[in-house]
């Protein structure tokens, strides 16, 4: 029986040591990858911005206060802000892609090693999918603490996670509870997902009041340092959403 896996839904720091690029790299190379960032972050200035909490805070509580005075209440509808989490690949952490991929093993893996990054990584999203399977299980979950494990599918609370379908959010809350199904209302997340109805299904420790944490699926990282928290299909951050509870 497989343990439920853990999920860390926080911001990584931006910087990252330098010791890692010792004796790694050629100097082009590492000129190469910063030139690369640069222009990404030029082209898509999306990637340049964290996503500004404290405005977001206000804004959340001003439109959910202005729909809980309605006569009817919120009546199932919530005003909130979409995100997104997804289960990296190993195969997307290389050195010539300017991830730190030192093989290290953690307590659970049972001396197998992984890239480095990639276990970073897993910690963060909860799972991760693994190039070379053990006893037919693709991914790897991160259990707490420093311990990892193997695991046959990505799973939250409410079972296995459905691609573009299946959605986190912060315990406790009495309309955005686990197992409603809501829809959303952002054209942005229409297109960045191509759905517009989640199932909240699990949680995550750093998870904020009226946020949905929508599962993007399976991809590699779109970068090193700040931008391994995304995968490489997209730059989406976040969106505003009404979202209306209809199951």
């Amino acid at each position: 029986m497989e343990a439920t896996s853990l999920r860390i839904r926080m911001e990584p720091p931006s910087h990252r040591s330098s010791d890692r690029w010792t004796g790694r790299f050629h100097l082009h190379r590492l000129i190469a990858k910063i030139a690369s960032l640069s222009v990404l972050a030029v082209t898509c200035p999306d990637l340049r911005a964290d996503i500004p909490w404290p405005e977001v805070v206000q804004r959340l509580a001003y439109e959910n206060e202005k729909l809980g005075r309605r006569l009817q209440g919120h009546s199932g509808e919530y005003f909130v802000i979409c995100t997104l989490y997804y289960t990296p690949v190993e195969s997307g952490f290389t050195f010539e892609r300017g991830f730190d991929a030192t093989p290290v093993t953690k307590p659970g893996l049972r001396g197998r090693k992984y890239p480095r990054d990639f276990l970073r990584s897993v910690k963060k999203e909860g799972f991760g999918r693994i190039t070379v399977p053990i006893n037919g299980r693709h991914y790897l979950s991160y259990n707490g603490g420093n311990s990892y494990a193997y695991a046959s599918k990505p799973t939250g609370g409410g079972g296995i996670l459905v691609a573009r379908f299946s959605a986190a959010a912060k315990l406790g809350q009495s309309g955005l509870r686990r197992g409603v199904i809501i829809e959303t209302s952002s054209p942005t997340v229409q297109e960045v997902f191509g759905s517009t109805r989640w199932k909240i299904v699990d949680t995550g420790g750093g998870l904020r009041r009226w946020q949905v944490d929508c599962y993007y699926g399976e991809d590699e990282p779109l970068g090193p340092g700040g931008f391994m928290g995304r995968p490489r299909g997209t730059t989406f951050e976040y969106a505003y959403a009404n979202a209306k509870i209809i199951e």
